[in-house]
């Protein structure tokens, strides 16, 4: 232990790789020393009736330090199981999800990759520990209290024009009780690959029922998108901004009620083009099938949540896409203004386009 009363890196990272065999469900019989030592330091638990849940929490935030956009920081999720639905899962199965992200096999995984995962996540528990990354709630002369759990949730009152809005610093798939995810697609409708750090693959990935040993039993959102394209014949592609709803699979579990695929990218050449216009009429188009949908099969139906859409592998400027977005947040809540609208980027800077004051007067 050192002076500051954190443990040393060394003894972490080996507690980290005795716990990725266990599981995050091994925590509830025993949290070891180093991490116990690091979870009370960092304010993640006060004592030892909630050292366990505190403890998974800091791994969860010190993973988000590692960025869900990094190839470390998805290949920890994985490992540890910190993605939604994932928890559970056996060694095996969240070592393959970790191989998938540097698109190597399990035993590559394992002799090389794995090793830096793990030494890398045990730098950024201490990090977490010494500067907390979210909001806290400090005494003087004790430790940082706060509720982690929440931070990579919680919304912030922001606004689209005049219209408030609530936006998340936050990926999108851990968002909790709104009822409308939005996901950014091309129009194609062929989503990203559920291992990729992009809005549409973490949606697909999170949203999977079931797995088995080569991978989820249901691939939920994929096999509604392309049933949905096999009843109508000669529709792709898809006109830059049209909406296609689907289910939300596993994210129900979530409070999720729906999934709304904007189809927004346009193949060009080895990547893709985004017209900025087509973020609007998605935009439209989303509270078009909301209301829709509200009047005819889904009732509850009061909020929704863009992601900044085209300013990932679509390759807009994600500045251009968060000006786009808000201003058709503004005229579609103008037009109708009983939804709950959120946004949600993983950018604080992106964030901070959406904290301007309403106009005076």
């Amino acid at each position: 232990m050192k002076p500051d009363g954190l443990p040393d890196r060394a003894e972490l990272v080996q507690e980290l790789r005795q716990l990725r065999r266990g599981g995050l469900p091994a925590l509830q019989s025993l949290v070891p020393e180093a991490l116990r030592a690091a979870t009370l330091h960092a304010g993640y638990a006060r004592d030892d009736g909630d050292l366990a849940d505190g403890a998974e929490r800091l791994l969860g935030a010190a993973a988000a330090r590692l960025g869900a956009d990094d190839l470390i920081g998805r290949a920890a999720q994985c490992t540890f199981g910190l993605l939604p639905g994932r928890r559970g899962d056996p060694a095996a199965d969240r070592r393959r999800a970790a191989a998938l992200v540097y698109g190597v096999t399990p035993e590559r995984f394992r002799h090389s990759q794995e090793r830096q995962v793990v030494e890398q996540l045990a730098g950024a528990v201490l990090a977490e520990a010494r500067e907390p990354s979210g909001p806290t709630v400090r005494a003087p002369g004790t430790p940082a209290a706060r509720t982690p759990a929440r931070v990579p949730t919680v919304g912030l009152p922001g606004r689209a024009g005049n219209r408030p809005v609530t936006v998340h610093i936050s990926p999108i798939e851990l968002l909790r009780d709104i009822d409308i995810l939005v996901s950014s697609e091309n129009v194609h409708l062929e989503m990203s690959k559920s291992f990729r750090p992009t809005v549409s693959g973490s949606l697909r990935h999170a949203a999977s029922v079931g797995c088995a040993a080569d991978g989820p039993v249901t691939d939920v959102l994929a096999d509604e998108l392309a049933a949905w394209v096999r009843a109508r014949p000669g529709v792709l592609p898809l006109r830059p901004g049209a909406v296609v709803p689907t289910g939300p699979g596993a994210l129900a579990e979530r409070g999720v009620r729906r999934v709304y695929h904007a189809a927004v990218a346009v193949p060009e050449g080895h990547g893709y083009r985004v017209d900025p216009q087509s973020i609007a009429t998605a935009v439209a188009a989303c509270f078009t099938h909301a209301r829709r949908e509200r009047t005819d099969t889904h009732p509850a139906l009061r909020s929704l949540c863009f992601p900044v859409l085209g300013a990932g592998r679509g390759g807009l400027d994600r500045r251009t896409s968060a000006s786009w977005l808000r201003w058709a947040i503004e005229d579609a809540l103008t037009a109708d203004p009983d939804w709950q609208v959120h946004v949600v980027t993983r950018y604080p800077e992106v964030a901070r386009l959406f904290e301007a004051a309403p106009p005076e007067g």
